[in-house]
């Protein structure tokens, strides 16, 4: 048995004098600056929608299908889920340092000490126990880190499922897009191949001027162009698409030739009017925000190794010795020693580690702030895209009406002589620009609602975290898409 009774009085000041200095870290709360309202419009279009299953109700399987292929594939992601494992393994070790540490021992001899002495065997076998006593809040402030990196690995991993759901949203709305400008340039291809046919035909009979049969050769060479710059553009899309979900080429081109891809239609969701509800939705500014309770952590643990340092030891021991026909048998159990550690001088050590922790917590402080103004400014250029698409759709729409028909008129006009090819061209390019910009329009809408759902969180939700065991697919756990 060990007993150190002496110090024992000594050492129960010392705790009771160095209770009140268990405080020892920065605020881990940082207040959300943000406007009190939005300075853009809020969109309010159709159906209102939840985000948790945004993807699935555009009413696209084949979307679906593609970002659940691309979350399986996304190195991002896996990389997330592995964080993940990380920081919780991490978490185990901190939490581990608040309670005893136990370890069993056993160990057995057989021999003689003398030749006249018989045989003796020995067994021994004990319970160890190892605690260090959290005086000052280090191993307390160790755990509270670890938790937030756990929370903050799984609000990663959100966030990394939300852009790799968006980027793929976006090449897949693009490649849809492209296709309806393909067709567009293969119409306009095909009538200007036709234009200069029979312009050559009426060059050789002397109806027209040479010059004039030169100049329409040259436009359907310039829509023949336009026509394999637009192919390779679809075909980008398409390489883009395999590289993201790893789907076999031939197996997606098969699947997009039998999609119907909705034309800028897309399923519409509520944003808060209050900007602090929206950010406090974004995995990145949650992330941002246990970045900043991490530091907060690590600064009081810097601080606490400026203070003394108490441990407990103890065992629990059976030992067993059996010589000829005599067997003995003694229980063991010692408590303490009960150390103290008082750090007097390390050349400045601590003091240093105490800094650089404070610095690391102001630049997350900084961080952070600045994830929630950047969070704001997404939210509000997402909105102010979704009304100026709004605005401008009416009047592209008139437009390309306008020109379908000027094209037509001046297209009969010319069949009869009484209109130049120097006209028909300029109708053309008028109608090509229009019905192009309707299409663009359809995909800068669809783009922005995209934006504007990576934007608000993709329906993330602090208070429910999930924990993945491994890369989950769209339609079983869709928390953040």
């Amino acid at each position: 048995m060990n007993f150190r009774i002496k110090p024992f009085a000594s050492l129960s000041l010392t705790v009771l004098a160095l209770s009140g200095c268990a405080n020892l870290m920065p605020p881990a709360q940082v207040p959300m600056v943000v406007a009190p309202a939005w300075q853009a419009p809020l969109p309010h279009q159709g159906t209102v929608s939840s985000l948790s299953n945004w993807w699935q109700q555009q009413g696209d399987p084949l979307l679906v299908e593609l970002i659940e292929a691309a979350q399986a594939a996304s190195p991002s992601v896996a990389q997330a889920v592995s964080r993940i494992a990380t920081t919780r393994a991490n978490q185990a070790t901190a939490n581990a340092a608040l309670i005893p540490n136990l370890s069993a021992q056993a160990s057995a001899s057989r021999g003689v000490s003398q030749p006249d002495v018989p045989v003796a065997t020995s067994s021994q076998a004990g319970v160890q126990a190892a605690w260090e006593l959290d005086l000052i809040g280090a191993n307390r402030a160790v755990s509270r880190a670890a938790q937030a990196q756990v929370e903050g690995s799984q609000a990663q991993w959100h966030d990394a499922r939300v852009l790799v759901a968006a980027e793929v949203a976006n090449t897949y709305y693009s490649f849809a897009s492209c296709t309806r400008q393909l067709g567009v340039a293969e119409r306009d291809a095909a009538s200007r191949l036709e234009t200069a046919r029979l312009t050559a035909i009426s060059a050789q009979a002397g109806f027209v001027a040479p010059s004039v049969a030169a100049q329409a050769r040259a436009s359907a060479a310039e829509a023949n162009s336009r026509l394999t710059q637009q192919t390779r553009l679809c075909e980008l899309d398409v390489k883009a698409l395999v590289a993201l979900t790893a789907v076999p080429e031939p197996d997606l081109r098969q699947k997009l030739a039998l999609a119907q891809v909705k034309q800028g239609q897309l399923a519409t969701f509520a944003v808060a009017s209050l900007p602090v509800q929206v950010v406090s939705q974004r995995p990145d500014v949650f992330a941002a925000e246990r970045d900043v309770v991490l530091a907060s952590a690590q600064v009081g643990s810097a601080k606490a190794q400026q203070w003394p340092r108490l441990s407990l030891n103890g065992s629990i021991g059976n030992l067993r010795v059996r010589s000829g026909a005599s067997t003995s048998e003694v229980s063991t159990w010692s408590f303490g020693p009960l150390a103290l550690s008082l750090p007097l001088f390390d050349g400045g050590q601590r003091a240093a580690n105490v800094q650089a922790a404070y610095a690391a917590y102001q630049s997350a402080v900084v961080t952070y702030q600045a994830k929630v103004r950047q969070a704001v400014r997404e939210v509000e250029e997402a909105m102010l895209t979704l009304r100026s698409v709004q605005t401008r759709q009416g009047d592209a729409e008139v437009s390309t009406k306008g020109y379908a028909e000027a094209l037509a008129a001046t297209q009969q006009r010319f069949d009869q002589g009484l209109a130049s090819l120097m006209e028909l061209e300029d109708a053309r390019r008028s109608a090509l620009a229009a019905e192009s910009s309707v299409l663009t329009l359809a995909l800068e809408r669809q783009q922005a609602w995209v934006a504007l759902y990576r934007a608000v969180g993709g329906g993330f939700e602090p208070d429910n975290l999930s924990t993945p065991t491994q890369t989950p697919a769209l339609a079983r756990t869709h928390t953040a898409l």
